[in-house]
């Protein structure tokens, strides 16, 4: 494969305005980029009532894919602010981070934004849609979450996780990261 047809198959993050996700995307789907806005369902209240709302799972950000070597009418889109990289090179996104987020959502359980983490507990999801996924394992009110994060936007989601399908992981060459959390160090 040419480096030409390489930078034409590579997705990159795009910071947008703020509250301009949906536009951005709607805007280069319209000039024929292919792009992803993920997104989730938040319970939102008023003092008059309660509302499901969708947001984006990474706010101010769009992914779309295209040909880095012609970004200009990329970066001409009302609403484009910059595309991320290190300094002024725009750096693609990892693919295995975006299609680990496409499953998230293709499995139907609740998804939502998480803080980013670097370190923490790896483990790799065993069994049902998300088999074979490697992520962060969290404890939020005695349920278990896998959390995998985005390195390029230094952000991270995170999906509600049967503990009894994960494993830990180990990573060759250097300390084990893996540690339970009590609850399950008590249990197990």
């Amino acid at each position: 494969m040419s480096a030409y047809q390489e930078s034409i198959e590579r997705w990159y993050a795009i910071r947008v305005r703020s509250n301009c996700e949906k536009v951005v995307s709607l805007t280069l789907s319209g000039k024929g980029y292919a792009t992803f806005l993920p997104s989730y369902r938040k319970l939102s209240r008023w003092s008059d009532r309660n509302k499901q709302i969708e947001l984006p799972l990474f706010p101010g950000y769009v992914f779309s894919s295209f040909d880095i070597n012609r970004r200009l009418p990329v970066l001409m889109t009302p609403g484009i602010l910059s595309i991320i990289g290190v300094g002024s090179t725009p750096e693609p996104v990892q693919e295995e981070e975006l299609s680990a987020i496409r499953r998230f959502i293709a499995s139907g359980s609740p998804v939502e934004p998480w803080p980013f983490v670097k370190v923490g507990d790896a483990v790799v999801v065993d069994c049902g849609p998300m088999a074979g996924l490697e992520g962060i394992l969290a404890q939020v009110k005695n349920r278990y979450r896998l959390v995998v994060s985005l390195t390029l936007l230094q952000r991270s989601i995170a999906v509600e996780i049967d503990r009894d399908c994960i494993r830990p992981v180990a990573t060759s060459g250097k300390r084990l990261l893996v540690q339970a959390p009590k609850a399950m160090a008590a249990n197990g």
